[in-house]
């Protein structure tokens, strides 16, 4: 069952129910999804490309170093989550630049870190459930290079940041950012202490494969979406506590309001490099490659040229992996 058809199906219901708090992003992506793989865009044919990993792996293995790698997950309370779904751009991007200054000061603090670190931020928008849950996950490099002793430092006892004093400044530095910065009214009702979690995840590839599964997926696969009975959908989501399948049953129009509440706004990049992982920094990280595979400790994979030149990821449905387009076909 595709979630496109039930849009199609369902359409005049979702407008009357829903309309009114629909954000003109929103209202495009559901026109995209109507008119795609009809005649009014013409079509494309892919064929599976059955690949051991997504392509953020492929392109992680490029600036791969053997050392360990933290994930630190930021995320937004839910008394503040109403401000996300009003002024999604503006709460999106405070959470981006927040994050970030927050690594890279707590980075600077340090003793025990070099100078310059590496993380990659991704935007989630939903949870397990699929409910409105904005969080962002960073991928951080577990030390620093030292530039004066020109070596790399790395992080002591598997051991990055406190993850409660993370959390007391990103309550704080996000409040103030929302209120003085954006000058939007926030809750009067707000939780003394907020989540921010940090956890050693691994070294090298071993790293990166387990973090790969958490930071390009999907909203909701179709193959997920399990039936359709006397107007409610079911689907499937994977338990995080017990690792088990589970299902959730709502109304049509309710579930693909549900999805949709995760569109993002035009224009907002959902995944960003800082430090030695940004594009500028290609030639000192592959410095301090350099230096690993001199002293033996590092090789790296060689990888396969890409099939093709893409805008866009396009995985298949049923393998999740990436898929190689054929051809484009336009209506005449």
């Amino acid at each position: 069952m595709m979630f496109q058809s039930l849009l199609y199906d369902h359409l005049d219901e979702l407008m009357a129910t829903y309309s009114s708090t629909m954000t003109s992003d929103i209202r495009l992506a559901i026109h995209a999804m109507l008119t795609c793989h009809t005649e009014q865009n013409g079509y494309s044919q892919w064929h599976c490309q059955h690949r051991t990993t997504f392509d953020w792996l492929e392109k992680q293995q490029r600036k791969l170093l053997p050392i360990d790698y933290f994930m630190v997950t930021f995320t937004l309370p839910a008394e503040l989550r109403p401000l996300a779904k009003g002024f999604p751009k503006q709460i999106y991007q405070a959470m981006f630049t927040v994050s970030a200054s927050i690594i890279k000061d707590f980075a600077d603090r340090a003793k025990s870190m070099g100078e310059t670190i590496g993380f990659t931020s991704v935007l989630h928008t939903h949870n397990r459930r699929r409910d409105l849950h904005p969080h962002i996950h960073m991928v951080v490099t577990g030390g620093g290079f030292d530039t004066n002793k020109r070596q790399w430092i790395h992080c002591k006892n598997q051991y990055l940041f406190n993850a409660f004093a993370l959390a007391n400044v990103w309550r704080a530095r996000l409040l103030s950012h929302i209120t003085d910065t954006l000058k939007l009214t926030i809750p009067r009702q707000l939780p003394p202490k907020w989540v921010v979690d940090c956890r050693h995840v691994g070294r090298g590839k071993s790293a990166l494969l387990y973090l790969s599964k958490y930071l390009y997926r999907g909203v909701l696969a179709d193959n997920d979406i399990l039936y359709e009975d006397n107007g409610n959908i079911t689907f499937r989501y994977l338990d995080s506590q017990t690792k088990t399948y589970q299902t959730r049953t709502l109304p049509v129009v309710r579930f693909l309001w549900l999805i949709l509440q995760h569109v993002l706004p035009k224009g907002l990049r959902r995944v960003r490099d800082y430090g030695l992982l940004r594009g500028h920094s290609k030639h000192q990280l592959q410095q301090i490659q350099f230096a690993f595979m001199i002293a033996g400790q590092l090789t790296l994979p060689a990888l396969e040229d890409k099939p093709i030149s893409r805008k866009a990821d396009y995985f298949c449905p049923c393998c999740h992996h990436l898929m190689r387009c054929l051809g484009v076909f336009r209506p005449r």
